[in-house]
């Protein structure tokens, strides 16, 4: 059977799920603690910009150590307590960033600081913070599997793996358009609301979460989904979760979903 996104009000829309991520990928977690945020709600950062150039250097050299990117490939970004938006440069490698080779723009993608030039993808990652007030941090990468799943016309929504649907859901496939265009965000635009991964096709992947880690993690859930995703083809036969049991793991998403809404709460009290 296929995922569909549950589209209700009490919808986690594939919000990454902290016990089960977590456990599933320690490299990332040891980094810090997963926050969740809620759609319509905007995130609150309690991290100075220092802290946060730090972080997305950790992450981008992750996403090269691991293969997520390869040369100049991807991009990172943050939204800073001020509205503005902290992001990797354009023609640099993520293995080798530091954090003043980061640059700040606006919320509208006009460069405000930093020696380097902005990526042309820049305009992707302020529009799904515009559309999504709930995201504080984007991940744009090239994992292989995923990425020749989006260029195969692919999308990873069938129900094979029970984790996937708790912290992820489906992850659709949104239509070709030129990196680095308007095009390319607004292509983006009908997934957004219930998808923090999307497949571009022939393009590479982008994922988001309430922050930089949850967004790194997303990437690694992308990829590892999309090698088992590969593997049940090349076996021959894939065996979908039933409609009973996708329900009850929607169920599960929903109960971490309305703790971490009280945890969070309490935090901020």
């Amino acid at each position: 059977m296929l995922i569909m996104p549950d589209r209700s009000p009490h919808s986690l829309g594939g919000r990454a799920s902290q016990a089960l991520v977590t456990s599933s990928f320690p490299l990332a977690a040891k980094y810090g603690r997963i926050a969740t945020g809620f759609k319509g709600r905007p995130v609150v950062s309690m991290k100075s910009e220092q802290q946060h150039r730090e972080e997305i250097v950790r992450f981008g050299n992750l996403l090269h150590q691991t293969g997520l990117v390869a040369a100049t490939d991807g991009n990172l970004s943050v939204r800073l307590e001020n509205g503005n938006i902290l992001c990797t440069p354009t023609l640099m490698s993520k293995g080798l960033i530091e954090p003043d080779d980061l640059v700040v723009v606006d919320a509208r993608g006009n460069k405000l600081s930093g020696r380097r030039e902005v990526s042309s993808e820049i305009n992707m990652h302020v529009f799904i913070y515009r559309r999504r007030p709930d995201v504080g941090g984007v991940v744009h990468a090239h994992p292989p599997t995923a990425t020749g799943y989006a260029a195969a016309g692919l999308a990873l929504d069938c129900a094979l793996c029970s984790e996937i649907i708790v912290s992820l859901g489906t992850i659709p496939l949104a239509n070709y358009e030129t990196p680095g265009t308007p095009e390319l965000a607004e292509a983006l635009a009908p997934l957004l609301p219930d998808h923090d991964a999307i497949l571009m096709a022939n393009h590479g992947v982008v994922t988001c979460g309430a922050d930089l880690l949850t967004a790194y993690m997303n990437m690694e859930t992308v990829e590892h989904f999309a090698k088992i995703a590969l593997v049940t083809h090349l076996l021959g036969k894939q065996q979908p979760l039933s409609d009973q049991h996708v329900n009850k793991l929607r169920e599960i998403r929903m109960k971490y979903h309305n703790h971490n809404h009280v945890a969070v709460g309490r935090e901020k009290g």
